[in-house]
């Protein structure tokens, strides 16, 4: 029997010291969540705030027209929600799970209860934030400046940092949806990685087969964003979560 995943499979949960993790417990609610599912929408008011442990959710900005674009991907590095800490209620954009998998959930008013001690919580939570910007800015960056073959090296790299296993279970269509680009572009930029020997590509499953051949052709994006959440890992005071492979 698999067992459940622990609260300190998260990251900034296993950072806090022991008396803001015990005020917090009580009120943490495991829950299961599907690839697809939405987790918030736009302009809709937050209750929530999530922690995920082996799922990944991705921010999304939803065009007029309905295409999409990822802000940002949170895993078991980082929390979904931010804005109930950081004074807002609502954001513009969209937070939909890409992985399916386990999250802690919490009610906002209990971290900003928390978040409003000014003391450790307050100080995570922050350089964390930090952290998260790094990574919409850099991934808005990457999207204007870099080929659509290098921005697939970094949504790839990262994805696989937060993976356990060897391969990804993830359809060509649904990253042409995350990144915003047509899946068109997407195959050709798959197939072209394929035949370079980096990836192997087959009915649905990605694996990379040459990680140190992907980071060679990969733009400096992911190595910025990777830097940023090492830094914070610096900082956290526990560093003991066995279950976190990767920064991010």
């Amino acid at each position: 029997m698999n067992r459940l995943p622990s609260p300190m499979q998260n990251y900034l949960l296993d950072a806090l010291a022991t008396p803001e993790l015990n005020r917090l417990l009580p009120d943490l609610e495991l829950i299961t969540v599907s690839a697809g599912d939405i987790i918030y929408e736009a302009g809709v008011l937050q209750k929530f705030v999530y922690f995920p442990t082996t799922s990944v959710i991705t921010l999304l900005y939803m065009m007029e027209d309905g295409t999409s674009a990822e802000i940002a991907a949170i895993g078991n590095e980082g929390i979904v929600g931010i804005s109930l800490f950081m004074g807002g209620a609502t954001t513009p954009n969209f937070a939909i799970v890409q992985r399916g998998g386990y999250a802690y959930r919490l009610k906002g008013r209990l971290l900003k209860m928390e978040f409003d001690r000014a003391g450790p919580v307050l100080r995570l939570l922050l350089r964390y934030t930090q952290a998260l910007i790094t990574q919409m800015t850099q991934i808005a960056i990457c999207n204007r400046h870099h080929s659509v073959e290098q921005q697939l090296c970094r949504w790839l790299l990262q994805n696989f940092d937060r993976e356990s296993s060897n391969s990804l279970v993830m359809t060509q269509q649904l990253i042409a949806n995350t990144l915003g680009i047509r899946r068109e572009r997407i195959t050709e930029a798959a197939s072209a990685l394929q035949k370079a020997g980096l990836i192997s590509y087959s009915r649905g499953s990605i694996e990379i087969t040459d990680r140190s051949g992907l980071e060679k052709k990969v733009c400096e994006c992911y190595q910025l964003i990777k830097n940023e959440f090492d830094q914070l890992k610096k900082v956290f005071p526990n560093n003991s979560t066995p279950e976190m492979k990767s920064s991010i």
